[in-house]
C-alpha cells in the first residue's frame, strides 16, 4: 500500500472514530436530562408544542404547557415560572 493510500485510510478511520465518539457523548448527555413542560420561552422549546405547531422552536407563548424543554434530570418540578412550576407531564393551559 502506498503512503498516500495509507494516510487516506488513517484519516478515514480517525474521522469514523471521532463521529462514533460524538454520538455516544450526545446519547449520554440526553440520558442525564428530562423533558420539562411549561418552562420554555416562546419559540425556545425543544419539541412537542401542541396542535398547530411543528416541533422545536414552535411554541406560541412563554411557558406554554404543551411545550417541553430538556433540563437536567431531577430539576424540572423545582423550576418556578410566572405560571407555576415545571411538570414532567403536559400542563393544560
Amino acid at each position: 500500500m502506498s503512503d498516500k493510500k495509507l494516510c487516506a485510510a488513517f484519516a478515514i478511520a480517525g474521522a469514523f472514530a471521532a463521529a462514533c465518539s460524538l454520538a455516544e457523548t450526545a446519547k449520554a448527555a440526553k440520558a442525564e436530562q428530562e423533558k420539562c413542560f411549561g418552562v420554555s420561552l416562546k419559540g425556545k422549546n425543544d419539541c412537542a408544542a401542541g396542535p398547530g405547531t411543528s416541533c422545536a422552536g414552535s411554541s406560541k407563548t412563554d411557558y406554554q404547557g404543551s411545550a417541553w424543554k430538556y433540563v437536567p434530570k431531577g430539576t424540572c418540578t423545582s423550576i418556578v415560572t410566572p405560571k407555576g412550576k415545571g411538570s414532567l407531564d403536559p400542563i393544560a393551559n
